[in-house]
């Protein structure tokens, strides 16, 4: 932050001696103070406790006729920040407090330097819109007009902290005083671990429960989709964050507090607090204990020396994202459009744990989401909720499952039913039955490629015929981490590199049902790190898929059994990218990197 200069604190100062808040002796030691100690006036001035921050902003108020306001009571409004980089407000001494209208309101701390007010006019005032820092929210436009405030540098300087720390940064710092109030630093490194007993914590002591809260809000604010709690024996226990498919270590809390943080975490999911030799599996509405409406999917399992290792699943209420938006190549699209504009037939979503299938298929059925059609799901759990559709939370311990959910559905007068999984035979029979009584059906399953399901369900039981003929398509998918769009770099690859994904393409006429001719120089991109992606070059993620849409010839191949090899070749033959192709394809389109397709990907 600029500092004023000593003719300006002087004049701050003879403000304050005519307005007998200070003598001039005062103002004479004041002045010399603050040349000694290279501080500011102001600050020599308060800190001596001489007078009252409002009644030295009310002198300078009644001089200036600017209105004073003490930032210290209210909150920094963080929607405002892209209005104002962090350079340009501690240059000019600044910070937006809000926005009414037109009007925003800006609080200063040198009233006098009219060349700052002037610029902060021209750059407030100007026409061109700002993006938000994180580059997803909408851009923010300037307002026409500002109104100034008056406040201190040390006022100002505790309100930046605030205002211009992310989320996540914040979350940090309360972690950091949750630790300090535990007596722990926050780089914590087992000294005192076998100091303390674990009579001596318990589940209903404050820090306990403000730790709990605290990790479960870091994790929401870090954009993780599961926590990981690993006690030790003989060590502490570790706290991991997945975030964007990997898991990273974010602290350790020392052992003794073990026992303490699976009680409480227990207690919040109503599980049974005495039991530590069985999985248990449960849910937490955080909204009754936290300020975020977020919804936790808990498991408890036991390990090795009488320890219980804790997932949690973040499940936050997220609304369904369109079709178009879904990151799927335009053959995809296509493709997924026509089997979902069916009538009827049955459309699966596979992959592993974790993938996007739930968000896919809430895509799809957004997509034909209209007033003229029934749809009812059944989800374990309900993770996105969607008007208009007929949502159904199921409950196996009480032997509502999906059996009993779609036979139920079948009674409700349904066009279309999205069923979560279909995990056995009976739920996979009764979903082809109602494809071929004039039902639209979705469901999910945990497989690894798209003809591999056909062989997965076939195994379970299915009538072959029943099954070739209900079966519209198969979209199968996996995630990637997507390059960080605010510091990837292009590069051109290596002939040795270019040959590599040739082959894994698999030739180069595969190859060239990209558009891209390998033989002509062709650009990537690659990782670089910034801040926004915390130094991994990374940040996000998207769909890689694979489309296998039912033809004459794969029924014939259904009817009779075929290998998996076979399937996938006419899948192939009828247009389908594999995933790995489909990965190849989003490299060349700059969002990911090869290394990041071989990752996820076999074949």
């Amino acid at each position: 932050m600029a500092r004023r200069s000593q003719v300006m604190d002087k004049k701050i100062s003879r403000i304050l001696v005519d307005k007998k808040l200070i003598t001039e002796e005062q103002q004479i030691g004041l002045l010399q103070k603050a040349q000694e100690e290279n501080n500011p006036f102001e600050l020599v001035l308060l800190g001596g406790n001489i007078i009252s921050e409002g009644a030295y902003l009310g002198a300078l108020a009644n001089v200036t006729n600017i209105a004073p306001i003490l930032l210290s009571q209210y909150t920094p409004n963080k929607k405002l920040q892209p209005l104002f980089p962090k350079e340009k407000a501690e240059l000019w001494g600044v910070i937006p407090v809000e926005q009414v209208k037109d009007i925003l309101t800006i609080a200063i701390t040198d009233p006098f330097n009219i060349l700052v007010l002037d610029e902060i006019k021209s750059f407030i005032t100007s026409s061109e819109e700002v993006a938000a820092p994180d580059g997803k929210k909408k851009v923010t436009k300037r307002p026409k007009y500002f109104f100034p405030v008056l406040t201190t540098e040390s006022a100002l300087k505790k309100s930046y902290e605030e205002f211009f720390k992310s989320e996540s940064e914040l979350m940090e710092d309360k972690m950091g005083e949750v630790l300090q109030e535990l007596n722990l630093d926050p780089n914590y490194i087992a000294d005192e671990a076998d100091k303390k007993d674990d009579s001596e914590v318990t589940e209903d002591d404050s820090a306990i429960v403000k730790l709990v809260n605290t990790i479960i809000l870091q994790a929401y604010s870090s954009g993780a989709s599961d926590i990981h709690l690993e006690p030790y024996t003989d060590k502490d226990i570790v706290v991991r964050f997945r975030v964007d498919g990997d898991c990273k270590k974010i602290m350790e809390i020392p052992k003794h507090y073990k026992n303490a943080l699976a009680s409480r975490i227990k207690i919040m999911c109503g599980l049974d607090i005495a039991e530590r030799r069985l999985p248990q599996d449960g849910k937490i509405k955080f909204k009754n204990y936290g300020p975020r409406d977020i919804e936790l999917r808990v498991a408890v399992i036991p390990t090795v020396g009488g320890n219980e290792d804790i997932v949690m699943r973040i499940l936050a209420a997220s609304k369904p994202m369109p079709l178009e938006k879904a990151g799927m190549t335009e053959s995809v699209y296509k493709g997924t459009k026509s089997c979902v504009d069916k009538p009827y037939g049955i459309f699966l979503v596979v992959g592993p744990t974790g993938s996007g299938k739930t968000t896919t298929l809430h895509s799809c059925m957004g997509y034909i989401n209209t007033e003229d059609m029934k749809i009812w799901t059944a989800e374990d759990p309900v993770e996105i909720t969607q008007y208009g559709l007929r949502q159904v939370q199921c409950h196996p311990k009480i032997g509502y499952d999906f059996k009993r959910a779609m036979r139920a559905f079948l009674r409700g007068d349904p066009d279309v039913v999205m069923i979560g999984e279909m995990r056995d035979l009976e739920t996979a029979a009764i979903g082809i039955e109602a494809s071929l009584t004039g039902h639209l059906v979705f469901s999910t399953l945990h497989t690894n490629n798209a003809p591999e399901t056909i062989i997965r369900l076939l195994d379970l039981g299915i009538d072959p015929f029943s099954f070739a003929d209900a079966l519209l398509g198969v979209l199968a998918q996996r995630l990637i981490r997507t390059l960080c769009k605010g510091c990837k770099r292009e590069y051109s690859p290596s002939p040795e590199e270019v040959e590599h994904m040739i082959n894994e393409m698999g030739g180069v006429d595969q190859f060239r049902r990209t558009g891209i001719d390998p033989h002509i120089p062709f650009k990537l991109f690659q990782p670089v790190g910034c801040q926004v992606c915390n130094g991994t070059g990374m940040k996000g993620r998207m769909g890689i898929h694979e489309l296998l849409i039912t033809s004459p010839e794969m029924k014939r191949l259904i009817f009779s059994r075929a290998k998996g090899a076979d399937l996938r070749a006419e899948a192939v033959r009828n247009g389908m990218f594999t995933l790995k192709q489909d990965g190849i394809i989003k490299t060349l389109a700059g969002h990911t990197t090869f290394k990041e397709i071989l990752s996820v990907c076999i074949e």
